[in-house]
């Protein structure tokens, strides 16, 4: 049974399995650092104590603290670590050797400045993007980190510019959301020390220059009017063709030639009041020469 339990604990797999390993390192890491503060520290103490105790209940206002259901608070205990983050709701300090710090949970957005980038066939583009992202480990996103809000926001920006590079301006165009996937997994795997879960990240928008937008829209211009002439043909071609067997059936009768040609007159006549000149068949002619 005990062995059957370790490989399903092993079989653990997913962003949600290597969170809860982070945490436990963590929590391993901070366990093992000695909580003893000395003589010194267990005076000041206890000296902090016989102070709230004279001076209560003026004292409690000094020592309650609250935080909101999404916010965390550590505590910390002469310069010392105490314990793990605090919260929800209620919990009390010691005014004189203790202080804290408020962390939120919440997910949190900002957005990358414009970042020049060198493509990887040498086009010059500006790419923004937005990063969101929260704190899933109070303590150590307050202890192994200065400012981890700062240092997600470089880390994010020096990453898009790294990963920009190493494409073609046709891949950037094309792969958008395969890249913004690509940059969370970089950016989760490089501040998951800090305790911070990078959750998405989007490519706003890509800037060209003003010479490659020229340049590109008159290679679409140019597309489209090659279509329009291949088009332009092919009904010129097809026209010609159906022309042609008209002809070819009008010249079985002659009649009907004439029949086409006053239509034509009818139509032209419709349109507008004006003269039009008839000329005389050439065949009602001749029938008259010949008696």
């Amino acid at each position: 049974m005990m062995s059957s339990h370790g490989e399903m604990s092993l079989n653990k797999i997913g962003p949600a399995a290597n969170e809860e390993t982070d945490k436990n390192n963590i929590n391993q890491s901070d366990a093992d650092h000695p909580s003893s503060s000395g003589f010194c520290g267990h005076f000041l103490s206890f000296f902090s104590f016989l102070l709230i105790l004279l001076t209560f209940p003026v004292s409690v206002w000094g020592c309650m603290k609250i935080v909101q259901e999404y916010e965390r608070a550590v505590i910390f205990r002469l310069g010392r670590l105490l314990g793990g983050a605090k919260g929800p709701g209620l919990f009390w300090i010691n005014p004189c050797v203790d202080t804290f710090r408020k962390v939120d949970l919440r997910t949190v957005s900002f957005d990358i400045p414009p970042q020049e980038v060198l493509t990887k066939d040498s086009v010059t583009i500006l790419v923004d993007a937005v990063v969101y992202y929260r704190i899933f480990n109070p303590t150590v996103s307050i202890t192994k980190v200065e400012n981890a809000n700062q240092a997600t926001q470089m880390l994010a920006q020096t990453t898009l510019r790294n990963m920009l590079g190493t494409k073609s301006l046709a891949d950037i165009l094309k792969d958008r959301e395969e890249m913004s996937e690509q940059m969370e997994a970089v950016l989760y795997a490089a501040s998951k020390n800090w305790g911070i879960k990078v959750e998405r990240v989007e490519l706003k928008d890509v800037k060209l220059p003003p010479s490659l937008q020229r340049a590109m829209a008159a290679e679409a211009e140019a597309t489209r009017e090659a279509r329009a002439k291949v088009i332009a043909a092919e009904g010129e071609m097809n026209a010609s063709r159906a022309l042609k067997e008209a002809a070819n059936v009008m010249s079985e009768s002659p009649s009907a030639l004439q029949l086409r040609y006053m239509q034509t007159l009818t139509e032209i006549a419709s349109e507008k009041n004006s003269t039009v000149v008839f000329p005389v068949p050439v065949d009602l002619i001749s029938h008259f020469m010949r008696r």
